[in-house]
């Protein structure tokens, strides 16, 4: 199971490697105080983060009322578009959301239902990616995996 969610998990990256070469500049654009409640809505809370070496950070954010996971890849300093992506992948249903594409200040939100479940989660900036498998799953650890391009 867990060699499985890993080939989920890598091939989730990969997929949104080839969207992000192929993508076309998109209009999401924020202020450099931008921040993932901003992104994904009031009601999301912070549960988890992961930096994408000093370019930026991915949010993994929960909704306790809807029981719905949000990530975001968020940069330190907003510019000129860049190859952006994030994205949420729940194993057990098999759901998940991505985004990637160019963009100035952050990619996402991405959406899914996680309530009781363990979410696989990541993202990118340039060419810094980030995944974490087998996340928020109470006493399970989490693997994080960090590579360049």
């Amino acid at each position: 199971m867990r060699f499985t969610r890993s080939i989920l998990a890598a091939s989730a990256v990969a997929a949104l490697s080839v969207g992000t070469m192929t993508a076309l500049a998109s209009p999401a654009s924020a202020a450099p105080n931008t921040t993932p409640q901003k992104v994904c809505g009031s009601g999301y809370k912070t549960v988890n983060s992961a930096a994408v070496g000093s370019l930026g950070t991915i949010y993994l954010t929960y909704n306790a009322s809807n029981g719905h996971n949000c990530v975001t890849t968020i940069r330190n300093n907003p510019g000129t578009a860049v190859d952006m992506s994030a994205y949420v992948w729940v194993p057990d249903t098999e759901e998940g959301d991505s985004d990637a594409g160019l963009f100035k200040s952050f990619a996402g939100p991405t959406y899914v239902r996680g309530k009781g479940h363990c979410v696989d989660w990541g993202g990118s900036i340039a060419n810094v990616y980030v995944q974490v498998v087998g996340s928020n799953c109470g006493s399970l650890k989490e693997h994080r995996t960090t590579f360049t391009r």
